[in-house]
């Protein structure tokens, strides 16, 4: 029975997985940004019914959370998981095993949501679970600050793409996600990522997907902030230029204040609040006048009740999602 610590991980030696070069040693128990050592820790998996159309499907998504971050996003809805280390330690065993459960359950697809800092041993667990005959396609969820050298390492095991485009403004990038390159660095990344998996959406059965189902590509979300739809212009305009036709854009306007106990840098640069009528209005003439019409679009919507709580089995709400593993008890019963 192959296990994680049957490998070495020479990435992190001296680690510089990811953009912050760190370069401490995590195989000896060290930590950098991220937090994490060699390890590989997860907080939630299950089936998850909030994502994009051709990802959701009819069976929802097979969503497995990761323990960890390489970014400090002040706002981030999942801060119990990004950044105060909720989840446990998994075998490579158990890790395949999940992505077969899922698959059993009716999962479209293996999504693993914010696994940058843990690459080489996603990846081992992604080709491990494909060569024990894994069929659903895998989609890598993430904040898109990699390397191109770190996504390479996935180009065997990564169908699709689901990538945040979150700014190319330097200052927001660095005072509310601690990551002053983001801009450059997620955009090379995403470019990188386009050219492994060209665009495949499947439509072929309309009354099962009626947005058809995704089996490579990338679909790049980008997240609206209050009183910042400038910068949302800026993004899409990148996509406009760099991407069209080329991959899908996913425009979201849940941006919503979340309890914190600490952390919290200040909101000067934005206004901390829900999005108003009036930018949603904005930023679909946006989405008009630069003639975006391929990808999806987020309905403005006043409520709170999506926001995830890791704490609990149920994470997210039921109607979004059905849990099969939590970090507290293991298999969900």
């Amino acid at each position: 029975m192959l296990s994680f610590e049957d490998f070495s991980f020479k990435e992190y030696d001296s680690c510089t997985l990811c953009p912050k070069n760190c370069k401490v040693n995590r195989n000896k128990g060290e930590k950098g940004f991220c937090r994490e050592t060699r390890d590989l820790r997860l907080a939630w998996a299950g089936l998850h019914f909030g994502e994009e159309p051709p990802i959701t499907g009819a069976g929802g998504s097979g969503t497995i959370f990761v323990t960890g971050c390489n970014l400090r996003c002040s706002f981030c809805q999942n801060y119990q998981i990004s950044q105060e280390g909720m989840g446990r330690i998994v075998s490579l065993e158990e890790f395949v095993n999940l992505c077969f459960v899922l698959e059993k359950e009716g999962a479209e697809n293996i999504n693993i949501v914010t696994g940058s800092h843990a690459i080489p041993a996603i990846a081992l667990g992604l080709k491990e679970a494909k060569d024990r005959g894994l069929k659903i396609p895998v989609v890598w969820n993430s904040s898109a600050y990699e390397t191109e050298e770190a996504i390479s390492l996935l180009s065997d095991c990564v169908d699709g793409w689901l990538p945040d485009l979150k700014t190319l403004n330097p200052q927001i990038s660095s005072q509310v996600f601690y990551a002053p390159d983001y801009p450059e660095t997620a955009t090379r990344a995403i470019l990188k990522m386009a050219g492994l998996s060209p665009l495949k959406i499947c439509m072929e059965n309309k009354e099962k997907y009626p947005l058809g189902k995704l089996y490579s590509g990338v679909i790049i979300r980008h997240l609206a902030l209050p009183s910042r739809i400038a910068d949302s212009r800026a993004v899409l305009r990148w996509f406009a230029k760099n991407l069209r036709g080329r991959a899908l854009i996913s425009v979201m306007t849940q941006y919503t204040p979340v309890k914190r106990t600490a952390g919290i840098k200040n909101y000067s640069l934005f206004e901390n609040r829900m999005l108003i009528p009036e930018e949603d209005e904005n930023l679909k003439a946006l989405l008009s006048s630069l003639k975006i019409d391929e990808g999806f679009y987020q309905e403005l919507v006043a409520s709170d009740d999506w926001l995830p709580d890791f704490n609990r089995v149920q994470t997210f709400s039921s109607a979004l999602s059905k849990p099969l593993w939590h970090w507290k008890i293991g298999w969900v019963k």
